[in-house]
């Protein structure tokens, strides 16, 4: 939905950041469409897909690993302004000055600087920058600060609100870290095994989770009391099966606590529940 946060959680290996690679086409997924706009990405190609592609951009996981080590910020930043075909170097050095400035960094001082330079934090808004550049209506946000430390974390949050305001974004928002999906995203869809299970605003779906792997994400979350024994965390048993060979029917199913019989042969649709919340299970916590 145009103007929101959609944040997207999972286990690790459950699909997450090859989701929003597809959605960008880096690669063209093999089956399936990619709606933006009314137009499905998949079906275009060529000038086609590059006339769309600067509306949309991404923020990668790693901030130091995302920038070329051997290229001034200032390059850094206007790579993506000629890859469009903006010529003018006049222009070019206008918006890059400008997005450095809407991102917190003195343009007078990063300039002619090298990402070696900064911290974790300040090449994240780097490239936060040259993901603003181009002015894009989405922006898919691949775990952009979880390999920051926890001081820097929140700057960076409160930077991309700042930024979603400011600009009109969408933003796609990939993390494993529950506590910062609560606070940053509108609505939640949560991943398991490259399947949504669930797909809810953000209040309904941690006051009351109506698929059984979000209960057991957040049942897994541990509790900021010293009076409660650590062993009394509940973790889902087993560990999830091979994407390559998932189980019939529900891939849930065989770590799940409320599994049947059907669950074996049927596999559950995504299916509305109630207005604005879709879950994919035959039998659903919340009706």
């Amino acid at each position: 939905r145009k103007g929101e946060t959609l944040g997207l959680v999972g286990e690790s290996g459950s699909g997450k950041s090859s989701l929003a690679r597809a959605l960008l086409q880096l690669p063209p997924p093999q089956g399936g469409s990619v709606q933006f706009d009314g137009q499905d990405l998949t079906k275009l190609g060529g000038k086609a897909l590059r006339a769309v592609r600067p509306r949309l951009q991404m923020i990668f996981q790693d901030p130091i690993a995302s920038l070329n080590p051997r290229r001034r910020v200032a390059e850094i930043i206007a790579e993506p302004l000629i890859v469009c075909g903006v010529a003018d170097a006049a222009e070019r050095t206008r918006r890059v000055r400008a997005v450095m400035e809407a991102v917190g960094l003195d343009p007078d001082l990063v300039w002619n600087r090298r990402p070696h330079e900064f911290s974790g934090g300040q090449c994240q808004r780097i490239a936060i920058a040259r993901a603003l550049v181009l002015e894009p209506s989405l922006i898919v946000c691949d775990e952009p600060v979880s390999a920051l430390d926890v001081s820097i974390r929140a700057q960076i949050l409160n930077l991309l609100e700042d930024m979603k305001a400011r600009f009109g974004l969408t933003l796609l928002f990939i993390a494993h870290d529950l506590a910062v999906v609560k606070s940053v995203s509108d609505r939640v869809a949560v991943m398991y095994l490259g399947k949504l299970c669930e797909v809810a605003s953000s209040e309904d779906l941690f006051a009351s989770p109506a698929h059984p792997y979000t209960a057991a994400l957040m049942a897994a979350i541990p509790e900021p009391d010293p009076d409660i024994p650590l062993g009394d965390t509940k973790l889902m048993p087993g560990d999830p099966p091979s994407p390559l060979d998932p189980p019939s029917g529900c891939r849930f199913r065989t770590r799940c606590p409320h599994a049947e019989k059907r669950c074996t042969s049927e596999v559950p649709a995504l299916r509305e529940i109630a207005p604005g919340r879709e879950v994919a299970c035959h039998f659903p916590l919340v009706a």
